[in-house]
């Protein structure tokens, strides 16, 4: 007789043992798909992903909303179209180009800009950020720990685009129309401007990546992940109190780095 396989042990709910082996099997179908849906262009939703960005600024928890529909129709809360990726990369480069001008930078430092903010800033700062936080979420947050149930690499990675993609069009599109007449200044006012910039930008980074681990129904204690709100407030004030200005470090920092 031919061995056979005992469908009931394998399709004991969510946790069975088919289900993790084809988890395992798909894992890396997906993640190739993904990468080759990279070099078809006809086949990403920009559409969509422009509505993502939108609902960003307005309304964050209805592009969560999304990712549940996503599980629940495709058994995986990462995305599986890299249009968003492909836009964020676009953003990046004009706004990058926009803050080439502002600081008068040539064309061979303005590429090298370009290069360390696309490479470094945004995918190297944020492949830590979302380990580290794929690391954090299975091991300290899931409610009840087990092979059943754990965080996407995947969806923590795009947990950091969606907060990242804000703190972007904050500090390297809307804050370049206030650097050189106001932030630039030796005054009060234009380390307030500029301070009140950044505050906004890492609050608006900390409060979308708490909604994309609080939309995982198998996590517990999302809220500890806004508890560095007290600690962006404390040096908001006492950068105010000191008189630090951190957008004229960051184009100190830039011009720098690429000189």
């Amino acid at each position: 007789m031919l061995p056979t396989t005992s469908v009931n042990s394998l399709d004991q709910g969510n946790g069975s043992l088919k289900s993790r082996e084809a988890a395992r099997h798909t894992a890396g179908a997906k993640r190739y798909k993904y990468l080759r849906r990279l070099l078809h262009f006809r086949h990403m939703d920009f559409e969509f992903a422009l509505w993502q960005m939108l609902y960003l600024f307005t309304s964050p928890q209805k592009v969560y909303r999304n990712f549940h529909y996503r599980k629940q129709t495709k058994d995986q809360w990462a995305r599986d179209d890299p249009a968003f990726l492909v836009l964020l990369s676009i953003w990046l480069c004009g706004s990058s180009i926009g803050f080439s001008f502002v600081l008068g930078l040539q064309f061979v430092e303005m590429v090298k800009l370009l290069l360390w903010v696309v490479f470094i800033d945004c995918v190297g700062v944020g492949l830590l950020l979302a380990t580290l936080m794929w690391f954090i979420s299975n091991k300290y947050l899931i409610k009840h720990p087990s092979r059943d149930y754990d965080v996407e690499w995947g969806y923590a990675f795009d947990v950091h685009l969606n907060a990242f993609y804000p703190l972007l069009v904050i500090l390297h599109f809307i804050q370049l129309f206030f650097v050189h007449y106001i932030i630039m200044s030796e005054s009060f006012i234009g380390y307030f401007v500029g301070n009140t910039f950044w505050l906004i930008a890492i609050g608006y980074y900390i409060y979308v990546t708490f909604l994309g681990y609080s939309a995982l129904p198998f996590l517990k204690n999302t809220v500890i992940l806004l508890y560095p709100f007290a600690l962006l407030a404390l040096i908001y004030v006492v950068s105010l109190a000191m008189g630090w200005n951190f957008t004229k470090m960051l184009c100190n920092f830039y011009t720098y780095r690429v000189g």
